[in-house]
């Protein structure tokens, strides 16, 4: 950021300093339900359920900032939810179930796992509103590093009060690792934080059901593991809802596009015909010029042969 002329490197920018303090905060309890429920749940199932991001991101949007949310999304969120409880599979609902490969511990590890990253869900969904609501006050930079520095000192803080012991690297692939981490966490930051300046919460948050393709890759073919049927029916159900929502909200969008388009293309064509009854000639050369920019080649063709024909 110095390098850049970027200014407030550390502090941010006046006026959205809390909320990017918020930002950071959020954003590290994101992270760790992530984390935490990687050690009980499989990768795809853990991947999945942050999948519930963008539902309660959307709701969270239209309370807080007063974006668009249509009842298709609620009721895909509810239905998303029900994904959840497939991949979860609670004792009080399914019984005692086996375990299954790459998961550890016991259904009600299982399920605390699942709690911690639901809370993870609610952390990234502050996140996200938090981004949303700075926008372009900021630059994404800032967001990254206030992501970083409250990362560093709530995990300083959560392992002095729960007496959680530090842990060296102890070889070359630990160091890796974790460097990797480091790396690609940056740079998946960095373009949410740029995603999420251009386009609503909500529908910006829809692109981490990507991750689902890797997670389920990951975990075929590196660890060797398949899911279990109700969670492979938990993760259709999630995708199915989350694909619906962005493809009725994309065709919705362009509605809604087309049609403030017309109705400014109309206002034009009403101000072009008062112009070229009461205005000056140069006002009337600037709302031919301005359509044509606007309107088609042949309708262009049409507005020049009605402007000659009134002069």
């Amino acid at each position: 950021m110095k390098r850049a002329n970027i200014p407030h490197p550390l502090s941010g920018p006046p006026g959205v300093r809390y909320l990017l303090a918020i930002r950071g905060i959020s954003g590290f309890f994101g992270i760790f339900g992530i984390y935490y429920s990687l050690i009980y749940l499989s990768l795809s199932d853990a991947i999945v359920i942050t999948f519930l991001g963008p539902t309660t991101t959307a709701i969270a949007g239209y309370l807080i900032l007063g974006e668009a949310l249509s009842r298709r999304e609620i009721v895909a969120g509810a239905l998303s939810f029900m994904g959840v409880i497939l991949i979860a599979r609670p004792p009080f609902l399914f019984g005692q179930s086996d375990q299954v490969g790459g998961e550890k511990g016991t259904p009600a590890q299982r399920l605390i796992a699942v709690g911690v990253a639901l809370l993870g869900v609610l952390g990234g969904t502050g996140a996200f509103i938090s981004i949303r609501a700075v926008g372009k006050r900021a630059h994404p930079l800032h967001s990254v590093s206030f992501f970083s520095i409250y990362s560093c000192l709530v995990s300083v803080i959560g392992m002095i009060v729960l007496r959680v012991p530090l842990v060296l690297p102890r070889s070359l692939t630990f160091v890796g690792l974790v460097f990797s981490i480091g790396f690609f966490g940056f740079f998946t930051q960095l373009f949410l934080t740029m995603g999420l300046q251009r386009e609503t919460a909500g529908r910006a948050s829809l692109g981490i059901y990507v991750q689902i393709l890797f997670a389920v890759a990951a975990e075929r073919w590196i660890f060797h593991t398949i899911p279990p049927a109700s969670s492979i029916a938990g993760i259709v159900i999630i995708i199915s809802c989350a694909t619906f929502v962005a493809l009725t909200k994309s065709s919705n969008t362009e509605k809604e596009q087309k049609a403030r388009g017309s109705a400014d293309v109309d206002l034009s064509t009403i101000r072009l015909e008062r112009g070229s009854l009461e205005g000056s000639d140069a006002e009337r050369e600037g709302l031919v010029s301005s359509l044509k920019e606007e309107w088609p080649h042949n309708d262009r063709q049409d507005i020049e042969h009605g402007r000659r024909g009134s002069d």
